[in-house]
């Protein structure tokens, strides 16, 4: 029996299968954009464990921080004895804050929990309930999170009744015949007939849909939220989970925009691989929940908090938001290029700002039919060729980009060889 067949008998004896996962290889090592398996396979990494390693894996500054942190203390819970490494961070973030006026941050361990604690400050803060979001959004696993996330298959199936007060509109995509009117106008009605605005706590979107299939949300949209919730003394709370800390060329995708949210959710990319999330919000909001209210055990865990500080010297000095837009015209320059061809699956929608990158897979050229078997095709061809690559989408059939942002010209392109080869196997 192979490493890889044993692992996965035993994985399947001690696992639950609700933990499912991508490829059946085990990780031996990682460097950068590179990692090997427990059999010594090579792949390019075209995953960056789903947008955590926008500076790559095991970043040398990044490492040495850590280092430095574990030869010092690695916990005392910070509501219980407090360390600088956290207050240094937030006081990065807060320099860093896509709004105007008094920033605060606090920090949690999961994107999760980023977003269910948002939902708290936003409650907080305005004495209401209610919570708006977009169909095809994704925000978390736990029960307020996955309420908000607006995809039931496999994320609400067997769960049961999810949270009161939660409600969804429909998130503007052309391909997928909704307009931005139309998304307002469903809005307006939800408004009119399901929850009244002075009801609403908050309004949470993703700058860019990260599971719902790298669909940037218009500067339109944004806009008019904005001014909704100014209107209607409603929260705007941006969840830059995926998004965040490089990946589209700016440290925020929001800001590709020019809109101020009041709340925004981290995690990911943060902290170089290391666990750690936050909420970084206006002051004033950030400050409504009472002393002992917000919080965790494990929250802003002083290793992860030196690896974000090195996270965000690395985006600086490497000038990775740079990085990020020169990557992503080199990707989208050879997807056109390969979209061209007659022996590749039919591919449409090349997207994304920065390099965070995503297309469509399709039964036909010329028509939008999604076709997710042919991207479940891609995505294994893709393995055997050495490159791990995702998919996602409400129809299953996107294919999206996540390479480090410090992988080098080589080792990319490398990468699109390798992606342009599976379109080719997908389509025999």
């Amino acid at each position: 029996m192979s490493i890889h067949a044993d692992l996965v008998a035993r994985r399947e004896r001690a696992v639950p299968r609700g933990v499912s996962v991508a490829y059946p290889v085990f990780a031996e090592r990682a460097e950068n954009a590179e990692l090997w398996d427990r059999e010594g396979n090579r792949y390019i990494d075209f995953a960056g464990g789903i947008a955590v390693l926008n500076t790559g894996h095991r970043h040398p500054k990044v490492i040495a921080a850590v280092k430095a942190q574990l030869d010092a203390f690695t916990h005392t819970c910070f509501q219980v004895v407090p360390y600088e490494p956290y207050i240094a961070l937030a006081e990065r973030l807060n320099a860093l804050a896509p709004f105007k006026g008094e920033a605060k941050t606090m920090f949690f361990t999961t994107g999760a929990e980023a977003v269910e604690n948002a939902v708290k400050i936003a409650r907080a803060a305005t004495g209401r309930n209610a919570v708006v979001a977009f169909a095809g959004a994704f925000h978390g696993r736990t029960m307020m999170t996955m309420a908000l996330t607006g995809k039931t298959l496999p994320y609400k199936k067997k769960f049961g009744a999810m949270p009161a007060g939660v409600y969804h509109v429909p998130f503007p995509i052309a391909d997928h015949g909704t307009t931005v009117a139309e998304s307002l106008k469903a809005l307006e009605t939800l408004f009119r007939a399901d929850v009244e605005a002075s009801n609403v706590a908050a309004i949470i979107i993703e700058p860019v849909q990260g599971e719902g299939g790298f669909y940037p949300a218009p500067t339109e949209l944004l806009v008019a939220l904005r001014k909704i919730c100014d209107d209607n003394g409603i929260v705007l709370i941006v969840d830059e989970v995926q998004t965040g800390f490089g990946r589209t060329g700016k440290l925020f995708a929001i800001e590709h925009s020019g809109v101020e949210p009041d709340l925004v959710t981290m995690a990911k990319s943060l902290a170089g691989g290391f666990p750690l999330s936050g909420v970084l919000g206006r002051a004033a909001i950030m400050d409504a929940a009472e002393p002992g209210g917000l919080g965790g055990t494990y929250a802003g865990n002083p290793v992860s908090c030196a690896a974000a500080l090195a996270v965000l010297d690395v985006i600086a000095e490497e000038k990775l938001l740079d990085r990020a837009n020169a990557m992503g015209g080199r990707i989208k320059a050879k997807l056109a290029e390969i979209a061209s061809r007659n022996d590749v699956v039919a591919m449409t929608a090349i997207r994304g700002p920065g390099a965070m990158i995503g297309f469509d897979i399709v039964k036909s050229r010329g028509a939008y039919e999604p076709d997710a078997d042919a991207t479940k095709r891609v995505t294994a061809a893709a393995l055997k060729e050495g490159l791990v690559l995702l998919s996602c989408g409400v129809h299953a059939n996107a294919i999206r980009i996540l390479v480090p942002l410090t992988a080098s010209d080589a080792v990319l392109d490398e990468g699109m060889a390798k992606l342009e080869r599976a379109l080719i196997a997908a389509a025999a």
